[in-house]
């Protein structure tokens, strides 16, 4: 793999995310529907309050439904430390990262913190097998999100929550 290459270029840059005041179900929802193995959770003002993965989603989920529409994701997130990489850092250092914190994703944010895209084992092993796309810049071409049927609509009040269409 080139040791030039950034995170930007090697991220997902339009992951679903989940903001930290909805349920731990609209969470698993969310995994469930897109598909994705790792879940980002957003502050209020846009900033990453930390990556939830399938399996700990699966654990937390395995109380009774009534309870889960109860927890927000808040509850999982909160006090832990999140540790993230900028897009123009080099994948060498956000693979050190990861490798250091025993982490499967790394959130990608801005200078302000605010979430931009998700880095993932899963991307380096693409990009070492050759199946990753490479793009000159992650802003020239912007990412398209296919829309989950079936969730609900995103809230006006909760701008900086789901991004889900």
């Amino acid at each position: 793999m080139d040791e030039r290459l950034t995170v930007g270029a090697l991220m997902n840059e339009a992951p679903y995310s989940i903001s930290e005041d909805e349920t731990l179900l609209l969470a698993w929802e969310v995994v469930e529907r897109s598909g994705q193995r790792h879940l980002p959770v957003v502050r209020q003002d846009g900033c990453c309050a930390g990556v939830l993965d399938r399996a700990e989603l699966a654990v937390a989920c395995a109380d009774p439904a009534v309870t889960l529409s109860c927890r927000t994701v808040r509850d999982l997130v909160h006090g832990r430390r999140t540790v993230t990489v900028h897009p123009e850092e080099s994948t060498l250092r956000a693979a050190t990262v990861m490798t250091e914190e025993d982490m499967d994703a790394l959130p990608v944010t801005d200078p302000h913190g605010r979430l931009t895209g998700l880095l993932t084992a899963q991307d380096y092993v693409a990009a070492a097998a050759g199946l990753h796309e490479h793009t000159e810049s992650a802003q020239e071409t912007p990412h398209a999100r296919p829309t989950l049927p079936g969730l609900p609509p995103r809230r006006r009040e909760r701008e900086h929550g789901i991004p889900i269409p």
